[in-house]
């Protein structure tokens, strides 16, 4: 099998098996979670801050905005789906710390595929993600939460999930190969407060006129609604369709843009 590397002025074109290349990724998939296991920051980010929001929204914000206790059926969705792009973007510093510090470099000097330095923060992403859900989950039906999907809805739910997480994990990634580590923690303001302003945590309907139209327009709108559809049991009307073309869209600009600018890193 002939792998294109994406460093081509530096790495080549090289005669490599798949199974080869595969290897790359898988031991590149395996210095962030040892890495976040070393350290305690990084596991407090990774686990304690999205059910710390989960409870804050639940037991704090919950009694006023619904007095009837419903609310954690409505806020469990918005909630998954900011804590999934605040872990996201917690790549975009991994990224950036790897290219300042030189170890980009050192990588590209070895018989390895180039870019399985990107794939492994981005499979490293996707199953910390995942692992971060567990718990918020837990704590979610401990509230009182009690989704009514059934297995096609928790499978479709899995899917749509690990789509959303490659699609922000993705433009994390192009982040970091542009920003300093400090820049690229800013990337994280982004995702946490963008869902802010959209149905993750009252209804569009609710909002004042002047802030209505983007609420109902920004991705996080379509994205939470298809999320809170399938959890309950529902049929995805057509925000489904409008949520995987922001997703794709977004997954290919994080994609085509990661490959350009590792090129362009690698060889300078």
């Amino acid at each position: 099998m002939t792998t294109i590397d994406w460093a081509p002025g530096i790495a080549r074109t090289k005669k490599r098996g798949l199974g080869t290349s595969l290897a790359d990724v898988v031991a590149m998939s395996g210095r962030e979670p040892r890495r976040t296991l070393r350290s305690v920051d990084a596991l407090i980010t990774a686990f304690a801050i999205p059910v710390s929001i989960m409870l804050v929204f639940v037991v704090i914000f919950g009694g006023a905005l619904e007095s009837d206790g419903d609310y954690v059926n409505y806020v469990v969705p918005g909630t998954l789906v900011l804590c999934l792009g605040f872990g996201s973007a917690a790549t975009a510093v991994a990224v950036a710390q790897d290219v300042t510090s030189g170890t980009v470099n050192r990588f590209k000097t070895l018989p390895i595929l180039g870019s399985a330095v990107l794939h492994g923060h981005v499979i490293s992403s996707v199953l910390r993600n995942l692992a971060a859900c567990i718990p918020v989950l837990g704590v979610a039906l401990l509230l009182g939460y009690r989704p009514e999907a059934g297995f096609g809805g928790w499978l479709g739910a899995l899917l749509f999930v690990v789509l959303m997480i490659l699609a922000f994990t993705w433009l994390s990634t192009l982040a970091g190969l542009f920003l300093s580590v400090d820049a690229a923690a800013s990337i994280n303001f982004v995702f946490l407060f963008l869902p802010y302003i959209s149905s993750g945590f009252v209804p569009v309907d609710t909002m004042p006129a002047w802030l209505r139209g983007f609420a109902q327009h920004q991705p996080y709108t379509p994205i939470i609604e298809t999320l809170r559809d399938l959890l309950s049991g529902k049929a995805p009307g057509g925000t489904l369709w409008v949520a995987l073309a922001w997703l794709a869209g977004i997954l290919v600009v994080g994609i085509v843009g990661s490959a350009l600018a590792f090129g362009r890193r690698v060889k300078e």
